[in-house]
């Protein structure tokens, strides 16, 4: 089964648009046979599992031991790793594509780590997507300034909604693994 990654906040609630925003997207990709990865917590990495185990797709949640409580209850395997950037690495190393959505620091953080990973070839390149206003000036930016250096721009595509970024992730993973 290929997966994506769904990197995102822990802070929304159920009934929160945020929060039902990853729920349709765990359950666009579980509908069509993609299971996820998320850091298996809270906020949208639980809704965005509970999306695709209602839709019958694996979800996996990569947690640190000693972490930040449970592991969310939509899991159908968890993880567990020791450091902050082994969780990380394993996410990245989880997935066959990558969605960030709206998030803080640590969001930010997984984002331009799987995008690090491609642009120096330690990652074949993958689909990476970025979801909402939020991701556009930090993309673009990054964009100028790696263009300006002469290297390879574009590496991430941004998507206005979740809606949008699992239309754009089932048509890229269409390449990926077998057929949907």
């Amino acid at each position: 089964m290929r997966t994506v990654t769904v990197f995102g906040s822990s802070a929304p609630k159920p009934g929160e648009p945020e929060y039902e925003a990853a729920v349709g997207l765990g359950a666009a990709l579980g509908a069509a046979g993609v299971g996820t990865c998320t850091g298996g917590y809270g906020g949208v990495m639980e809704a965005v599992s509970k999306g695709a185990r209602e839709a019958g797709a694996e979800a996996t949640g990569v947690t640190i031991v000693g972490g930040w409580g449970e592991a969310n209850r939509y899991l159908t395997r968890v993880l567990e790793r020791g450091t902050l950037f082994a969780r990380i690495e394993t996410l990245i190393g989880e997935g066959d594509a990558y969605v960030a959505l709206p998030g803080g620091t640590g969001t930010l953080l997984e984002l331009t780590a799987v995008w690090e990973y491609v642009n120096k070839g330690f990652l074949d390149p993958k689909p990476i997507v970025a979801v909402g206003d939020m991701w556009k000036p930090a993309l673009d930016a990054l964009d100028a300034r790696l263009a300006a250096e002469g290297r390879r721009t574009g590496r991430v595509t941004r998507a206005d909604s979740a809606e949008e970024a699992a239309r754009i992730l089932l048509a890229e993973l269409g390449g990926y693994g077998s057929s949907m």
